[in-house]
């Protein structure tokens, strides 16, 4: 059975029409959690849901308790649900219940099944059921995913400028931008959420984001990159060895771009090509939205050579590897003596 999709999917809670079988795979648990709680919500009646809802893991169950489960109809309500997680730990008895139900499923039971991030793919389960993969959304698909969170789950809005400041602010873990995203909401009222609002929450000023250090080193403006320093590395979960992932993507970028610049590529598709470039990478860490990167990107190209990328590159690989040592010195201290290298490289080459 094709994918339908998450859209479908959404679609379906929303109208209350459901397949008979559900098969939830991919690689981001939290929106796979999120869209079998608000599957099971919209299938079960709250009244009747201690009858009509079984929760099974994988390995805790055998083809004869599988079997019956399946079997059972539902109790003063038109369907029951069925939720198997972990589907790929099912035993070989309980794989060949669930297979045979499967070729003729009850039209009284909605059945999901489940497996868990880092999965292959199962074929056979994704041809039986209607199949929903959750990938891990990519920096281009946060910002509308912060939007929709708002507006669907929140009932408010949210300004651009807003979405961008939260984004460079905690980053692309969607548990943690809900968390921040709840708080937002309380703190807004009816008002709607505005830059200012998550500069009051989350405790992060705008122009002190890690997009901004980015940025400034993008220039290799050493005197701001270094100012903004300090404060980038407080914020939540920041540390020293994510800033260094970051700056790896924003050189090999920038060595990309270098690249196709020095082949002849158009300025006017360079654009085009580094979103390109992130959209085949899947889920590196850029650590800002992808437009701000691209556009930060673009305009600095010019600013590093093919030489002094490769010397950024060596750079951050010692500063990796000194991040992982504790014994030789602090986190800032570490950054500060790589900013210093990346910009010193850049002006060195730039200057030839």
């Amino acid at each position: 059975m094709a994918s339908g999709g998450i859209r479908a999917l959404r679609g379906a809670i929303k109208d209350r029409a459901f397949a008979s079988a559900y098969y939830l795979y991919g690689d981001d648990d939290y929106l796979k959690g999120e869209s079998l709680r608000d599957l099971v919500h919209g299938a079960v009646d709250p009244a009747t849901r201690d009858f009509n809802l079984e929760m099974l893991r994988g390995g805790d169950v055998d083809g004869e308790q599988l079997g019956s489960i399946l079997g059972t109809p539902p109790m003063m309500a038109d369907r029951r649900v069925v939720v198997i997680r972990d589907v790929t730990l099912l035993k070989k008895d309980a794989r060949s219940a669930l297979d045979k139900y499967l070729a003729r499923p009850a039209a009284d039971v909605l059945l999901v099944l489940v497996a868990p991030a880092g999965a292959k793919l199962d074929k056979g389960l994704s041809g039986a059921a209607e199949a929903v993969e959750f990938e891990p959304l990519a920096g281009d698909r946060i910002p509308k995913w912060i939007d929709y969170y708002v507006k669907e789950s929140l009932r408010t809005t949210i300004s651009p400028r807003a979405v961008t400041h939260l984004q460079e602010s905690v980053g692309t873990d969607l548990a943690q931008l809900k968390i921040e995203l709840d708080k937002l909401a309380s703190f807004a009222g009816d008002e709607g959420i505005d830059e200012a609002g998550v500069a009051a929450v989350v405790g992060v000023r705008p122009g002190e984001t890690m997009g901004a250090l980015l940025d400034a080193l993008a220039k290799r403006d050493a005197r701001a990159a270094i100012s903004l320093l300090p404060g980038v590395l407080q914020q939540p979960k920041m540390s020293g060895v994510l800033m260094v992932m970051a700056l790896t993507v924003q050189m090999l970028a920038l060595g990309f771009a270098r690249a196709a610049r020095d082949r002849g590529l158009p300025a006017g598709r360079l654009s085009q090509e580094l979103f390109g470039l992130l959209k085949q990478s899947g889920s590196a860490y850029v650590g800002r939205a992808w437009g701000e990167a691209v556009s930060s990107w673009v305009s600095s190209v010019d600013r590093w050579s093919a030489g002094s990328i490769d010397s950024a590159l060596e750079s951050l690989l010692d500063a990796d590897v000194a991040l992982k040592d504790t014994r030789i010195s602090s986190e800032e201290q570490i950054l500060t003596s790589l900013v210093l290298a990346l910009c010193g490289a850049a002006n060195a080459q730039h200057a030839a």
